[in-house]
């Protein structure tokens, strides 16, 4: 399918060829619209937003939150599975933070750009 010829030729084969390899990567944009998806819902963006600044136990984030803690875990747990958020248990305790990951850095960045907002 590399050879196939566009329905109008506008010169730029080679460029077309470049986009086609890209666009056959389904599986890559699957993931990308999986982290969307996650952060579709307005609760697990401010939960991804303070977790840029803190970390915290989910008894700490459902009082900030004003949620339940089963219902902050909930979030959590669909934060985490999109790889935004990281956890780490000390003792009983489970505290939770942002991913030190480039996606994340570029999320907390749109997040504050979008909203006009700053770190506190």
């Amino acid at each position: 399918m590399e050879n196939q010829r566009m329905p109008h030729d506008h010169g730029n084969q080679d460029r077309q060829a470049s986009f086609r390899a890209q666009l056959e990567q389904t599986e890559k944009f699957q993931t990308v619209s999986d982290v969307f998806r996650h952060l579709g819902d307005p609760t697990r963006l401010r939960l991804f937003w303070l977790l840029c600044h803190c970390e915290e136990c989910v008894v700490n984030i459902s009082s900030l939150m004003g949620m339940s803690s089963p219902a902050v875990s909930h979030h959590l747990r669909l934060l985490r599975g999109a790889g935004l958020i990281v956890s780490r248990r000390e003792g009983k305790e489970v505290y939770y933070r942002a991913a030190d990951s480039l996606q994340s850095r570029l999320l907390h960045q749109v997040i504050e750009q979008v909203m006009e907002i700053t770190c506190p």
